[in-house]
């Protein structure tokens, strides 16, 4: 590859959506990536296909809104991956109607292969339980809705 063809190929590269290309050939390399602040997804484009036209309206599927929590709630006071059980065996910490006393375990945190307990911090009884087994938590999500005692 001459410089005029690694110039063209940069100038390329540069106007593409690529994130990163590598080039081996005949013994010469060429590596390049962009230093993108944010990802997105792709997005996927459907090939649309002629079909006959209907004269009656299709149904419009109705949209849920995101469920917004209400009331007093045990949030996660770090990222990790929630568990309601010490183990897979055993019985979940809490249940629905359970009354909790403060310092009282309620779940397992795993962050970074630690298990960190998390304990109420103020008797309550839970309402409801919004994570399940396994699933990802974020900083200050709610784990459970609960009714201050």
């Amino acid at each position: 590859m001459d410089m005029k063809q690694i110039k063209t190929l940069m100038q390329e590269f540069d106007a593409s959506t690529l994130s990163k290309m590598k080039i081996i050939q005949d013994g010469f390399s060429l590596e390049l990536e962009k230093n993108i602040g944010a990802v997105t997804a792709p997005v996927m484009m459907a090939a649309s296909i002629a079909a006959p036209v209907s004269s009656t309206p299709a149904p419009v599927a109705a949209v849920e809104a995101p469920s917004v929590i209400t009331g007093d709630t045990i949030v996660s006071p770090m990222v990790g991956t929630f568990y309601s059980a010490p183990s897979p065996d055993s019985p979940p910490f809490v249940k629905v109607g359970d009354r909790v006393k403060k310092g009282q375990v309620v779940a397992i945190l795993e962050a970074m292969k630690i298990m960190n307990e998390l304990e109420a911090e103020f008797d309550c009884e839970i309402l409801e339980i919004l994570k399940t087994d396994g699933q990802a938590v974020e900083y200050d999500m709610p784990l459970y809705l609960v009714k201050k005692l």
